[in-house]
């Protein structure tokens, strides 16, 4: 890829005069550096920081987040999506304090060999933290990298990635490595920007673009098209008994698995449909109403899969039989368990419908 190495001089002067002052750039300590790659994924900065600031502040050491408890640890996540980063950050830190003493490990390949981490981590890691000449090379490095060279190469194909990152890797500089990774990752974010017209007046590598000297910047990247995602119906229930409303857990597979959710059968089921599910269930119902003036329905996103909900809210007359729920007050709800944000949705219906 010609004019990769002409990047690196005006890439580094303009991360260092404009970068962003981010919590986790106030210093280079690699379980800091690894803590905020994982909670950036397929996460925006601007909702990252609050979590990531107590998550360090409960968590400060490696030796703190490998003995806390999952129900913390999720309930600090809550919100965030995606909780297996959150397992895999816990089992990282386990394993490092096993293998390592209690310190992040300084090479790549040790960094590589750790659990649920990818080329992209460690080589954020590895550089930032360590000043490895290792690359670091997601979808806004691969944007800037595809404008700047007007290739058509797929960039969801990793032979093609990885040839980005081993090209990059030969032009790093011999001092301010971790700047010029950040300076890559910078510029994807706030000027060659994933959505809509990119800021070119205000980029470092203008003059050296080529799909900016082309008018050709929106043809770039070339992505395969996602298949669709597939739509799962779903009825979930706010099932109330008193003061009380009852969870239980999923299964340890899956989407969201081992993390607690409302009770909730496949299919959209009518009033009469649930009353029948529930008195199976030993439970009995004085009340049934959809939320919110009737107004039942509701959409979540995971990444390959969308849930349709149909809610109800339920007023039961006892706790029933099923040894799978538990019955938790409001106050537990919002203090002490973490309920993935598809379930919170529902349950945030309560309120509004009272």
């Amino acid at each position: 890829m010609e004019k990769l190495e002409e990047i690196v001089a005006p890439l580094l002067d303009w991360y260092r005069a404009n970068n962003r002052r981010l919590p986790w750039r106030e210093n280079r300590d690699p379980y800091r550096v690894w803590v905020s790659e994982i909670m950036l994924q397929q996460t925006r900065v601007e909702a990252v920081i609050p979590y990531y600031e107590r998550f360090m502040e409960r968590f400060p050491t490696i030796a703190a987040l490998a003995v806390c408890e999952d129900e913390e640890l999720f309930k600090l996540w809550e919100g965030l999506g995606y909780y297996s980063r959150a397992r895999n950050l816990k089992k990282v830190a386990q394993v490092i304090c096993e293998r390592h003493q209690g310190q992040f490990p300084e090479e790549y390949e040790e960094i590589l060999a750790l659990p649920g981490i990818g080329a992209y981590t460690a080589g954020a890691v590895s550089s930032i933290a360590f000043e490895k000449a290792k690359a670091a090379v997601d979808g806004n490095v691969l944007r800037v990298v595809t404008r700047l060279t007007q290739d058509s190469h797929d960039i969801m194909d990793a032979k093609f990635r990885n040839q980005v990152t081993a090209e990059l890797e030969t032009i790093y500089p011999a001092e301010g490595r971790g700047d010029f990774t950040q300076s890559l990752m910078e510029l994807g974010a706030v000027v060659c920007v994933p959505n809509g017209e990119p800021k070119c007046e205000g980029c470092p590598l203008r003059r050296l673009c080529g799909a900016c000297s082309s008018g050709t910047q929106l043809q770039y990247p070339i992505k395969k098209k996602k298949a669709e995602r597939r739509i799962e119906q779903k009825t979930v229930l706010i099932l109330k008994y008193q003061d009380k409303t009852a969870l239980r857990k999923r299964e340890n597979k899956g989407i969201l698995s081992g993390m607690w959710e409302l009770p909730n059968i496949d299919g959209s089921l009518n009033e009469q449909q649930v009353v029948q599910w529930l008195t199976k269930k030993g439970l009995n119902v004085s009340k049934i109403k959809p939320p919110v003036s009737g107004k039942k329905q509701l959409k979540h996103i995971f990444t390959h899969i969308e849930w349709h909900m149909t809610c109800w809210i339920v007023t039961c007359e006892n706790e029933g039989s099923d040894q799978e729920l538990i019955w938790v007050t409001d106050a537990q709800l919002e203090s002490e368990i973490a309920l993935p944000t598809a379930f919170r949705k529902v349950y945030q219906l309560f309120f509004y419908s009272s």
